[in-house]
């Protein structure tokens, strides 16, 4: 008895939305009335009651933005009113020009990578870096639960087999508006077994194309910015110049054991040259101090991880695992002379380093600059 009392019930209940017009365009049909009603008229005796501002959303947001807001799925884009920016280019060199300062810059390009759909892995706003986590092009569906079954098949079958990852720097010039580079590194998929049956990671030559798209795409962030690409006004025709092969403008100079990069640029450009270079080759650039010409880095010898293991008793090389072995600091020095920078390897103390973590660092940059 209880089954049937509880399914009459739930006849009643919906017998309306069961025998009612279907269709609630009938203005015959109460859902008809409804859509159609005007709103209450207040009697002639009654004055309306005065609107109560306490209660007003600020700005007059509704309830639905102000939630969506508060949910996260409404993300405005930030942006510079009036700020200038240009594309430029010298040689294979592509930066933007922003007639900012770097604080007011950092912002923009933070909330331009996350818009991108990046996850930052640094996030430095003093040293004006910013790096986002490896991110593998696949299609994607963003909503609803086929869109979320979709989007497990078409990473399988459509997983292109290549990550990228962008390193964005904002350098201040001496007029305190802003230089923003962007540098690109990848990974690739490749089989690890001869059956191909498993796969690793391992890195593929950078795309300077990546980099430009992504300077294009960043330029536009900037209100007022142009998408000309323009030639760097200290050296005219520059343009022309990258669409065919240039000559290398930095060698390295053995001068005994006291090796050095010379650059035939003067410390503008040559700053500009080591920075990208530095960028490329995955360094770890703690801080720098343009007015001083020094970039402070980090890095790793090989020679010096041999050593930090061969220092190990023999207990510890057989019971314990490898520690994590810190990587050195070292400075970049540019000195200038006229037209030409010279480029050297300091220890952290600014003594000149001999040896082969000097010569690796120097081996590496010369490369990032061809």
């Amino acid at each position: 008895m209880r089954i049937w009392l509880a399914c009459v019930l739930v006849l009643v209940l919906s017998g309306c939305g069961l025998f009612g017009s279907k269709n609630s365009s009938d203005p015959g049909s109460y859902q008809g009335q409804a859509q159609h009603q005007g709103p209450l008229e207040v009697p002639p005796d009654l004055a309306p009651l005065p609107r109560d501002d306490r209660y007003a959303l600020p700005g007059g947001a509704s309830a639905n933005a102000l939630r969506a807001a508060a949910a996260g799925t409404a993300s405005p884009t930030v942006s510079l009113s009036g700020a200038h920016a240009r594309l430029m280019r010298d040689g294979a060199q592509r930066w933007l020009a922003v007639d900012v300062p770097p604080e007011k810059a950092y912002d923009v390009i933070k909330d331009f990578w996350t818009t991108q759909g990046y996850k930052l892995t640094t996030d430095e706003p003093v040293l004006g870096i910013v790096q986002t986590d490896w991110e593998e092009k696949n299609p994607k569906i963003h909503e609803g639960l086929i869109q979320q079954a979709l989007n497990t098949i078409l990473e399988s079958v459509n997983s292109t087999g290549l990550k990228d990852q962008y390193r964005t720097r904002v350098e201040r010039t001496p007029t305190n508006t802003s230089e923003i580079f962007v540098t690109h590194h990848g990974l690739e998929e490749v089989y690890s077994s001869n059956d191909k049956t498993t796969t690793t990671w391992q890195p593929r030559p950078r795309d300077p194309e990546l980099e430009a798209e992504m300077l294009q795409r960043l330029l536009v962030r900037f209100e007022g910015g142009s998408a000309t690409m323009v030639a760097d006004a200290g050296k005219p025709g520059a343009l022309a110049a990258a669409a065919t092969e240039l000559p290398s403008v930095s060698h390295i100079v053995n001068d005994g054991a006291q090796s050095h990069i010379e650059i035939d640029e003067p410390f503008d450009r040559a700053w500009r040259r080591v920075g990208l270079a530095l960028d490329r080759g995955a360094f770890t650039v703690e801080d720098r101090d343009r007015s001083k010409g020094l970039y402070f880095v980090r890095y790793l010898d090989p020679d010096y991880v041999a050593k930090k293991k061969a220092d190990r008793n023999f207990f510890a090389r057989v019971f314990a695992s490898d520690p994590k072995i810190e990587a050195q600091q070292f400075r970049v020095a540019l000195l200038t002379q006229a037209d030409r920078t010279t480029v050297q390897v300091q220890d952290k103390d600014g003594k000149l380093q001999v040896g082969s973590a000097g010569e690796r660092i120097l081996k590496q940059l010369d490369e990032q600059m061809r």
